[in-house]
């Protein structure tokens, strides 16, 4: 019982602990948010605060340039003709009531009114009250010469109106009366009902005159007829909790614009359900962003926990498998050796059979080259011995003739042994610009003896300035291979033509050896070593010449190929790449 209790404390512990942290980080990421909205907020007011400055401007300004028109239309009837000749006594009300009914039709005035300085309303567009004006304040200020300016409730209709009183101007200066036009706000109000600021004017009493909802309008902003609002400040701005019905938001932004031309004070309420749903938002997106992350700090450090544990485990599994990739890897090393090792006796013997072919080409035509190196030879000993005779007698110039017989036939011999020279000598350079026409005439030079011998027709007639990538000794062994194989191949024909040919292609240089023997037997494997189609034991090779010029053609980046031609004999064709001096040209 005792260990089985141990065993849970042992297990609550780290749950406890658990319990705590996640705790912990739940409360850490509640107060992250709660900034993060009271931010977004803060954020929030700020552009709802520019936008509603901008709303309550642009319907400040609509107001003003609304009654500025009839001002202006109060200043300008004011010097009317008739209207002065009324106040002046020389003209007749008659008169001047129609042209006050005309421009009231014109411009949409509820009213014009011409009143004299004794307050007596003397003519009226729509037959105004005729109460003395007399202590009303907008008429006295007209008195004063100065534009009087009122709002007020019209008499008899209870139709809220805007008065504007000119004074009227006699030419000596005194003031004759004043032309009263009134004009009514319900044409302003009606462009903004239904827009989602909630907009209203208010005079210097607090009583709301304009305003684009109707329930508001002649309410008191002071008296408990006005809607029900609790103000407090919120990041610096004026927020209204409001309780004014369902046109009327709940929470609203409030924000006041003195118009003291009208003597009246502007106010605007914004809702901020926007703002608030936007700062929600952006809380809920950072609680989600901090539950996501503390969840994979879970997992992360739940799996960190559970690979500890199973690293522990692999770690001794890993030191046994070290040892035993050690062990492998030692054997591999002394493997790699062996393998350098024969790889380089591999090429040191390819490139010492390459040497032996090339040897063994110049045994076969040993006898043919000493033929040709005795013929000169003896026709040196010849011209010697007649120059002898020749300077005796005093012929001096035929003595000259036949010296220079013996020089000409003794650059011969020297071209023909530094030809078997530079072919019998190990090439280790690397690939440079060799002229093919070049390498052509001397592998034919070598097989002179060899042609002449078996009375063979060489079709040839030598390219300008074909240059491709190769080594030169390398590839006059390829062409003296394929030539030398191909005087062979038509010792039993009664025709004997061998054809060399080079031409150009697309991006290639192509050289054929062509011979009128009897052909290919298998040609699918002529260039297998030790295949040969010479008899067994014959002293002409033992069939690795033409491997031999596969590999050395494969080395250039070439390629090699031999078929049967259609009218009869061999062709081989080798491949190979044109320098970039050809290429140009």
């Amino acid at each position: 019982m005792q260990d089985a209790a141990a065993k849970v404390v042992a297990m609550t512990g780290p749950y406890r602990n658990r319990l705590i942290g996640i705790s912990t980080y739940l409360l850490a990421v509640a107060t992250f948010v709660a900034g993060v909205w009271w931010y977004g907020y803060g954020a929030a007011l700020d552009q709802l605060d520019k936008r509603a400055q901008s709303d309550l401007a642009l319907a400040s300004d609509g107001l003003r340039g609304e009654l500025a028109r009839f001002r202006e239309l109060a200043v300008l009837s004011a010097d009317h003709p008739l209207v002065v000749g009324v106040l002046n006594g020389r003209g007749s009300v008659d008169a001047v009531t129609p042209v006050l009914q005309e421009i009231a039709d014109k411009t949409g005035a509820l009213d014009l009114a011409l009143v004299d300085a004794q307050g007596r309303t003397l003519a009226a567009s729509l037959g105004a009250d005729r109460s003395p004006q007399r202590g009303v304040a907008h008429f006295e200020r007209a008195m004063d010469g100065a534009l009087g300016v009122a709002h007020m409730l019209r008499a008899g209709t209870g139709l809220r109106e805007f008065v504007f009183a000119a004074p009227v101007f006699a030419r000596d200066g005194r003031v004759l009366g004043a032309l009263r036009v009134s004009t009514g706000v319900e044409a302003v109000e009606a462009t903004w009902r239904g827009g989602a600021p909630v907009l209203f004017f208010t005079d210097a009493d607090g009583i709301v005159f304009v305003a684009s909802r109707s329930e508001m309008v002649l309410t008191d902003q002071d008296d408990p007829s006005f809607v029900t609002y609790t103000p407090r400040k919120v990041h610096g701005y004026a927020v209204w909790q409001v309780d004014g019905g369902r046109y009327l938001p709940r929470r609203a932004l409030h924000l006041t614009k003195e118009l003291p031309v009208i003597e009246m004070r502007g106010q605007i309420l914004v809702d901020l359900a926007p703002a608030r749903q936007l700062a929600f938002l952006q809380a809920a997106a950072a609680g989600a962003l901090c539950l996501a992350f503390g969840a994979m700090l879970f997992l992360a450090t739940q799996r960190r926990r559970t690979l500890s544990e199973a690293n522990a485990r692999l770690e001794t599994r890993v030191r046994d498998r070290t040892a035993q990739l050690q062990a492998a890897n030692t054997d591999l090393r002394r493997e790699v050796v062996e393998r350098r090792a024969a790889e380089a006796r591999l090429t040191k013997a390819q490139a010492e059979l390459v040497q032996a072919g090339k040897l063994s080409a110049l045994g076969q035509m040993s006898a043919g080259i000493s033929h040709e190196l005795n013929q000169p030879l003896m026709a040196i000993q010849s011209f010697a011995e007649n120059g002898v005779g020749f300077l005796e007698r005093g012929r001096i110039e035929t003595a000259s003739n036949n010296l220079a017989r013996i020089s000409e036939l003794a650059h011969r011999m020297g071209r023909i042994i530094r030809n078997l020279r530079a072919f019998s000598r190990q090439e280790s350079e690397p690939f440079t610009d060799v002229d093919v026409g070049r390498v052509i005439d001397t592998v034919l030079e070598l097989l002179a003896p060899k042609i002449a011998q078996n009375d063979v027709d060489v079709q040839w007639t030598p390219p300008q300035g074909v240059i491709v990538r190769a080594g030169d000794v390398r590839l006059q062994q390829v062409v003296l291979n394929l030539a030398s194989n191909a005087i062979d191949a038509m010792a039993l024909s009664d025709q004997r033509q061998l054809s060399i040919a080079v031409r150009r292609s697309a991006d290639k240089v192509l050289v054929s050896v062509k011979d009128t023997g009897p052909g290919i037997e298998q040609p699918e494997k002529i260039f297998e070593p030790f295949y040969t189609t010479k008899a067994v034991g014959a002293a002409e090779g033992m069939g690795l010449g033409l491997s031999i010029s596969y590999g050395l053609v494969q080395s250039f980046g070439g390629a090699i190929q031999g078929r049967n031609d259609p009218q009869g004999g061999a062709v081989f064709t080798v491949e190979l790449i044109p320098s970039v001096q050809e290429e140009a040209a």
